[in-house]
């Protein structure tokens, strides 16, 4: 990217925050909207800067930019607006382009991100506390305040009553990207959205590096869930396996793969030292499970599990990705919309898990949960209402049109074999064959999850050349 598009992409992005009425913007959401290297577009930031061209508000992690002068609402330059359009006409199941507004934190959130400011050395270290999942009744206690816990539930719920996992079955290809790719920036995946997206339409290669493993692992682990959970809810053998999935590839000991830890980890820059005792890390995540499956709100459910499985620590890595996607397990489970972590700064992640590890304070993780789940309940009902009303046909043999894709892509057989064997009326025959054919038609590796098919079989049947 050359110096003269990079400050225009820059300078674009800021003057539509100013039009859209946000504030500044940190240097780490700039780098992520220009698709530019972090230590380039500081460089950048610091020359206009010095030529008076953009501002600078706050200091330390809080440090943000904005326009000096915002002359109204410019149109962005060609490259950045050939770069979002080519974006959307690539994947119409991505949201448009949409600016985060800045996270606003409470007097006692605020306070909290102060405590950690302080040097570490300044800070007394801790160990685990069993107490934070003993004392905890479900449905009596709460992590979230109740009123709130009760208003995202309202916010995100599917009307009627659903199988299991629909909601997230309805929405499977932008929330394969989405939370693949949120969750994998926030460890410090290099990636772009649109690498994202290319690369799970290719598929693995020899060539992957980490960061395509860690993001193709993610899309792998989110495929189980949605078929994992219909069968068998939240449970200890589906979290070790969304870990083994998530960590497949990336660990030197492979026996560590969804095994529950036997070594020692340590937590960056914080002072808490996680329990390192296998004995207790198997019974507080028997327990943390056993709680979450308990409670009746999913909302507060998926926060429990986000947060417990981050503070107990009980594999050798990956911990954090998975109390992510374990987050999701309770809400698909109650046809909820899925939580995808969209929007949020590493840095605000960092600090409210921290207050959990070392001083079982959750009111930064409260504030930063129920801020990006409303934004992923907004995009995902957005996604819905675009699609359509539901086709009461295709609701009708949802099931049947599941099991004949099988029985042509698993099994072989033909289109007429499929149709013989789910037994429908006659009158229905000829409709279902024509969905059927349009459905085999659209199947790709990509998509195919929704079918509980495996993406070997899907494109083993593809390169026969989709025979029907």
């Amino acid at each position: 990217m050359s110096a003269k598009q990079l400050t225009s992409d820059i300078l674009a992005f800021l003057n539509a925050r100013a039009g859209a009425g946000l504030g500044a913007a940190r240097a780490a959401l700039i780098t992520a909207q220009v698709q530019g290297k972090r230590p380039t577009v500081n460089r950048y930031l610091a020359a206009l800067l010095s030529q008076g061209v953009i501002v600078q508000e706050g200091a330390g992690p809080m440090t943000g930019y904005r326009l000096a002068a915002p002359q109204g609402v410019a149109a962005p330059n060609t490259t950045f607006t050939q770069t979002l359009a080519h974006q959307t006409q690539a994947h119409q199941t991505l949201a448009p382009y949409t600016l985060a507004p800045a996270l606003a934190w409470s007097p006692q959130a605020q306070a909290l991100r102060a405590h950690f400011t302080a040097p570490i050395g300044s800070r007394t270290p801790v160990t685990y506390q069993r107490q934070f999942v003993d004392e905890y009744v479900p449905n009596q206690s709460s992590l979230l305040p109740k009123n709130l816990a009760e208003d995202l539930f309202s916010a995100g719920r599917s009307q009627g009553q659903q199988p299991a996992s629909t909601y997230a079955r309805k929405v499977l290809e932008p929330l394969l990207i989405d939370l693949s790719w949120h969750s994998s920036r926030l460890e410090g995946n290099r990636k772009s959205l649109l690498d994202t997206q290319a690369l799970f339409a290719k598929g693995r290669s020899a060539s992957d590096d980490d960061d395509a493993t860690m993001l193709l692992n993610h899309k792998d682990a989110i495929e189980f869930m949605v078929d994992a959970v219909p069968d068998y809810g939240v449970t200890v053998p589906v979290v070790r396996n969304i870990q083994s999935l998530l960590m497949q590839g990336l660990l030197d000991n492979p026996d560590a793969v969804g095994a529950i830890r036997q070594t020692v980890v340590n937590i960056t820059d914080s002072v808490y030292v996680p329990t390192q005792m296998p004995s207790l890390l198997e019974e507080m995540l028997g327990l943390v499970v056993e709680k979450a499956w308990l409670i009746k709100n999913p909302v507060e459910a998926a926060f429990f599990l986000w947060l417990q499985v981050a503070y107990l620590q009980p594999f050798e890595d990956g911990n954090k990705r998975t109390s992510r996607l374990c987050a999701n397990l309770p809400l698909m489970l109650s046809n909820c919309a899925p939580l995808s972590f969209l929007d949020l700064e590493r840095g605000d992640y960092a600090l409210a898990v921290m207050g959990v590890y070392e001083r079982l304070d959750a009111s930064l993780a409260v504030e930063l949960f129920a801020w990006t789940y409303r934004r992923s309940i907004a995009k995902y009902q957005v996604m819905l209402a675009s699609m359509g009303a539901s086709d009461p046909f295709r609701a009708q043999y949802r099931a049947h049109l599941g099991e004949a894709i099988r029985k042509v892509v698993d099994e072989g057989g033909t289109l007429a074999q499929a149709l013989a064997v789910l037994s429908l009326p006659e009158a229905d025959q000829a409709l279902f064959l024509l969905i059927l054919r349009r459905e085999l038609q659209g199947l790709e590796a990509f998509n195919c999850a929704r079918y509980r098919l495996s993406l070997r079989k899907t494109d083993d049947w593809i390169q026969q050349g989709r025979p029907l």
